[in-house]
């Protein structure tokens, strides 16, 4: 019975945290009020207090249904939710206080949405790993039974037990037909399944058979309703295909767009394109005087030639542009056919410093504005590299898909420099379309953080 009430306790968590919420708008408008003591008198004070927290009514509608507690909701969307709540609540409370015809000074609205900015989507993280840490100590979890026995349905409970933290419990499987070999808990045939739902009080049913046999999923549907059972359906997808995928339809029949590109929405696009031309923007002007000048006498001092080097690359949908770097090598004949390696002598001393603390990648901030490359991205590649790896790698050019990037998910997981064997291209071309279907503005300042970590420290596999 102890068990039975501990995990029960996700009924209460909506409520708790959306108090919580409300505690936390609340004290972030008084911390915002100490700040600027002066703005208006304390009756005024309490109306706006008033509107404060009514215009959080519209955020409890947002979020009420995807906070802190979903189970397998990631950081990434978590912060998203954060930050459309944070804006949803700055809408509505402009509108009352323009309605209600109440003048509050601009630096108190900046002050208080700064702060809210920051402590909102702070408070929903760290509420998040609270609750993954209930779950991982027995709380809070949810009882499943998997139908079927045979990949699928072990393929699902890998992923269900991934993480102590999602809060999931299976309980075993029910099916007619054991696959041999099978390890895992068959409690049963589906006629069992009636019996033994309200018994083992489950939660959740995934169906992993096929839909072939339309009277076995009937079936399991209806002892799910009867027991008032959460149903999820499990598609016999191939692994090939297995990835994040958009579910679409056509009229009354479903369809799987299996190559997703959070990219190809305009909203997200000018987000990326704003953030790229501010933030290069900010870096040409504040390191033009401490890096471009000492960085182009150093050049001029170490080799003769010119300080910036433009090479052909292959760029967003398969264009060709030049990407410009500051030069590192020699003048030579093979700079455009003849990738860097380890020990080149074509890279002068100061050039080899350049390459490892990537200050040589800083002129394609001017890529940046004019709009060939992005901030974030698949680096581009030579192109004699496209020719012979997109007729090696099957999803090669599917990284063209969206504009290449000064840094990538690839290079911050190790994937850059030398490409001497097939299988380091191969994990590049992996990271990169990872990165293509699972973009988000939070994924992009990641990156950004971890680059800048690791030009400090400096990267090994740089040449």
């Amino acid at each position: 019975m102890l068990k039975f009430k501990r995990r029960k306790l996700g009924k209460y968590l909506p409520g708790i945290f959306t108090t919580a919420d409300v505690l936390i708008v609340n004290i972030l408008f008084a911390i915002s009020l100490l700040i600027n003591p002066d703005v208006c008198d304390m009756p005024k004070i309490r109306t706006i207090w008033v509107l404060v927290t009514t215009a959080y009514l519209p955020m409890f509608f947002l979020s009420h249904n995807r906070p802190h507690y979903h189970r397998a909701m990631t950081m990434d969307k978590l912060m998203k939710d954060a930050f459309a709540l944070v804006i949803v609540h700055a809408l509505s409370f402009v509108s009352l206080m323009a309605f209600l015809n109440v003048e509050l000074p601009t630096r108190e609205y900046v002050t208080f949405y700064a702060l809210m900015v920051v402590g909102v989507p702070s408070w929903w993280a760290f509420s998040r790993l609270i609750v993954k840490d209930l779950r991982r100590r027995g709380y809070n979890y949810v009882r499943v039974g998997i139908i079927g026995s045979g990949p699928v349905a072990e393929r699902l409970e890998q992923e269900l037990q991934t993480d102590a933290g999602f809060g999931y419990k299976v309980v075993g499987y029910f099916s007619d037909n054991p696959y041999p070999d099978f390890k895992g808990k068959v409690l049963g045939t589906l006629d069992d399944l009636s019996e033994k739902a309200a018994e083992l009080h489950l939660d959740q049913i995934f169906y992993t058979l096929t839909g072939d046999d339309e009277r076995k999923l009937t079936k399991v549907l209806k002892i799910a309703d009867d027991n008032m059972i959460q149903f999820y359906y499990v598609p016999h997808i191939p692994r090939r295909v297995a990835r994040n995928f958009d579910l679409h339809q056509v009229g009354v029949v479903p369809v799987l767009s299996i190559r997703r590109n959070p990219l190809a929405s305009f909203l997200n696009r000018m987000v990326k394109r704003t953030f790229d031309v501010v933030f290069s923007s900010a870096v040409i002007v504040l390191l033009t005087p401490v890096v471009l000048i000492p960085v182009a006498i150093g050049i001029k001092l170490s080799s003769r030639g010119p300080v910036f080097f433009g090479q052909e690359r292959t760029g967003y949908k398969g264009r060709t542009f030049k990407c410009w770097k500051f030069r590192t090598m020699h003048v030579n004949s093979q700079s455009n056919s003849v990738q860097a390696s380890q020990g080149d002598p074509r890279i002068f001393r100061f050039g080899s410093f350049l390459r490892h603390s990537s200050i040589d990648e800083l002129p394609q901030f001017f890529n940046v504005l004019k709009g060939d490359m992005s901030v974030v991205g698949p680096r581009p590649h030579m192109l004699k590299h496209t020719e012979e790896y997109s007729k090696l790698i099957e999803p090669y050019m599917v990284r063209h898909i969206i504009k290449p990037g000064i840094t990538g998910f690839a290079q911050v997981k190790g994937y850059r420099g030398v490409t001497d064997e097939l299988w380091k291209m191969e994990k590049r071309i992996e990271c990169d379309v990872w990165y293509i279907e699972n973009w988000t503005f939070m994924l992009d300042l990641k990156i950004i953080a971890r680059t800048v970590i690791n030009a400090v420290s400096g990267e090994e596999n740089a040449v």
